[in-house]
């Protein structure tokens, strides 16, 4: 997946490719990049502490097989040591917390983020309700198209599902502003056939890429 933020130069060439787009349809289309969907330090501390406690018990079998012994209160306290370490270089590395979250989780942090960004950004508040938002996590993996009401009447989730895997293949290259440039052109096509353009349109969104 693509680890660099997005240059002035594709931040313009994502604006043009969204004006290109959106003068085929009354649709809007709305572009956001995050680069985290969330700070993930406590599900991480859970999967770590549940990792040590299992590893506690599997050190005392062994210890109990070997016929060697420590004092409960040693015990205890190594255990409280070693997960205090933890803890702390899960602070002290944002980074990685996230390889300790199971991917349905990450996923889901993803989801609640592009119907954030969604609402945040006013996509749903466009006059036909076609506001459309392309929407990618970089750390996460995750892409999602997230379409209004008055598109999903008329489009189908496999048609979305076409675009996701187009922009993931093309960020996992690392070349994400012409994976989001492509998405533009794809979801501006779908949005033509549905919703042309017609007299008196106005554009209700901005026409840019928003880095968060």
């Amino acid at each position: 997946m693509a680890t660099r933020s997005i240059s002035p130069t594709d931040h313009e060439r994502i604006a043009a490719a969204i004006r290109a787009a959106e003068a085929t349809t009354d649709g809007e289309i709305y572009c956001v990049v995050a680069h985290a969907s969330d700070g993930y330090f406590f599900p991480a501390a859970f999967m770590a502490t549940a990792g040590m406690l299992i590893a506690s018990l599997a050190v005392g079998y062994g210890l109990e097989a070997w016929w060697l012994s420590i004092r409960l209160p040693h015990f205890v306290i190594a255990q409280l040591l070693a997960l205090g370490c933890v803890l702390a270089l899960l602070w002290a590395l944002p980074g990685l917390r996230i390889h300790l979250v199971p991917r349905g989780l990450r996923y889901q942090a993803a989801h609640a983020n592009a119907i954030k960004q969604f609402l945040a950004r006013n996509v749903h508040r466009t006059a036909a309700r076609t506001g459309v938002l392309v929407f990618v996590s970089i750390a996460e993996h995750y892409a999602e198209v997230v379409a209004d009401s008055g598109i999903n009447a008329k489009v189908g989730q496999h048609v979305w599902d076409g675009v996701i895997r187009d922009l993931t293949a093309h960020a996992g290259d690392d070349r994400l502003a012409d994976g989001f440039v492509k998405a533009i052109e794809l979801v501006g096509a779908v949005l033509a056939e549905h919703f042309p353009v017609t007299p008196g349109d106005t554009n209700e969104l901005e026409d840019h890429v928003v880095e968060i």
